[in-house]
């Protein structure tokens, strides 16, 4: 159910929808999919620290993404969303990558 909030929520953003639930819908967005993908690099955690870590992850990369983009005088919600997704989208390839490495590595050994 979250997956489906977060995706529409991201697609209202996109689209450039007038509709109310666009803007707690792209915030859910913004919050989960950067905290979805730092809570996937952390899983050796127990579950409140993770979760305590997630959010301000998440928070950071927002706020890093926003700063970066105001700096370079770039800033637009559409190339908000799109880096938001790009960096989460990338941090879990490097997570599932680090995985592939390390059951490759048990099976030479």
């Amino acid at each position: 159910m979250a997956v489906a909030v977060a995706g529409v929520g991201a697609i209202l953003a996109l689209a450039g929808s007038d509709s109310p639930l666009r803007g707690p819908f792209t915030l859910f967005f913004l919050l989960a999919a950067p905290a979805t993908a730092v809570g996937t690099a952390l899983r050796g955690l127990q579950p409140w620290p993770r979760t305590v870590v997630s959010v301000a992850g998440a928070i950071t990369i927002d706020l890093l993404i926003a700063q970066g983009m105001l700096a370079v005088h770039r800033w637009s919600v559409t190339g908000g969303i799109l880096a938001v997704t790009v960096i989460s989208s990338l941090v879990l390839l490097l997570v599932q990558v680090r995985r592939q490495r390390r059951r490759t590595a048990r099976r030479r050994a």
